[in-house]
């Protein structure tokens, strides 16, 4: 696509000022101090962000058939801006395409620490354009190497492809030389279902294991029996039951929803590394993240969770865009350097 989106969203935002907005937490989850913010509700400039991100998405939805709403992704993000101060290059990791990125300050393209991010759309949708900014606003706040990672798509692409090369890429870094403490793998959307479901898969085979895992809006129950898939029915506009259904479908088909293999809500996560999630208020999959904090909880694991006021799904990898995105991507970030072996220096 031109960039007919780019400048009509940017007239759209022209009257929205940039405000700072803090941290909601749910009151009813127990949250690590560590990073929880005070609880405040979303600021207008915050909502109207917002509000004006739900309009300029709404075409690219609007397809049916899923090759025609990737497409349509494809060009929005297309018409979006690069990420500056980076470096990157493409490597094949284990027949995996993949971008390597890194910040341009540093000057070594393999150096000690790496965030391994999944990018979202449905396993449908998404690539190493439509996720490039993100990961190189992650590469820059961790002061760390990226590898976004190109899996392959549903539907010409069959489960469990998608795992199987998220495994490979993990374990392209390993034997790259670096070491599993300095590997944080990160996701969004069912780019976190893969970033659980990979270290649940290492967890299993008694493989090495991440040194923390971040998981922004998973979907963590493919049986959709979560209370705000219908209470937060009306407020997330592109991740109702309807497209939830779509996805599983295509990843899952006639196997049962509830396979730890699929939904990592059913899984056992005792073992499980240090686990960020982050969700927005507004999402139908609020209690996707609620309840596999709960039970990470109860398994021991060190977990915490932050609930966005207003949130809706994958804000996050608009941080061009939205106040909001470009907090919470820092808060990964701080969250990948606390858990890092060989910390950056400050």
């Amino acid at each position: 696509m031109n960039g007919f989106w780019f400048f009509r969203f940017m007239r759209l935002f022209a009257t929205a000022s940039v405000a700072t907005v803090a941290l909601a937490v749910s009151p009813a989850l127990p949250v690590s101090t560590a990073y929880a913010l005070d609880a405040a509700s979303q600021t207008k400039a915050s909502n109207n962000q917002i509000d004006k991100l739900i309009e300029a998405l709404r075409p690219t939805y609007a397809a049916q058939d899923l090759r025609q709403r990737r497409a349509a992704f494809e060009r929005l993000m297309a018409s979006t801006p690069d990420p500056t101060r980076v470096q990157i290059r493409h490597v094949d990791a284990n027949g995996v395409d993949a971008d390597l990125i890194w910040p341009a300050r540093l000057h070594h393209p393999i150096g000690r620490r790496v965030i391994l991010y999944l990018h979202g759309g449905g396993f449908y949708s998404g690539s190493l354009r439509t996720h490039r900014n993100i990961a190189g606003s992650l590469a820059k706040a961790a002061s760390a190497d990226v590898l976004l990672v190109d899996y392959r798509l549903l539907p010409e692409n069959r489960v469990p492809a998608q795992i199987d090369d998220t495994l490979a890429a993990y374990r392209w870094l390993l034997a790259s030389g670096y070491r599993p403490e300095n590997v944080v793998i990160v996701g969004e959307s069912v780019g976190g279902t893969l970033a659980i479901e990979a270290t649940l898969n290492q967890l299993r085979i008694k493989g090495p294991l991440p040194a923390a895992v971040v998981a922004m809006s998973p979907v963590t129950d493919f049986a959709a029996t979560g209370e705000s898939i219908t209470t937060n029915a009306d407020n997330d506009p592109f991740m109702g039951k309807a497209e939830l259904e779509v996805i599983r479908n295509i990843y899952i088909g006639d196997k049962s929803p509830v396979e730890p293999a699929r939904s990592p809500l059913y899984a056992d996560l005792t073992g499980f590394p240090p686990l960020l999630l982050q969700v927005g208020s507004r999402e139908t999959l609020l209690d996707d993240t609620r309840r596999l904090e709960d039970k990470a909880r109860k398994a021991g694991v060190d977990v915490t969770a932050e609930v966005w006021p207003g949130m809706i799904h994958q804000w996050q990898i608009f941080p061009f865009w939205i106040e909001d995105a470009r907090k919470s991507n820092r808060k990964v970030a701080e969250f990948a350097v606390s858990h890092f072996a060989d910390r950056p220096e400050e």
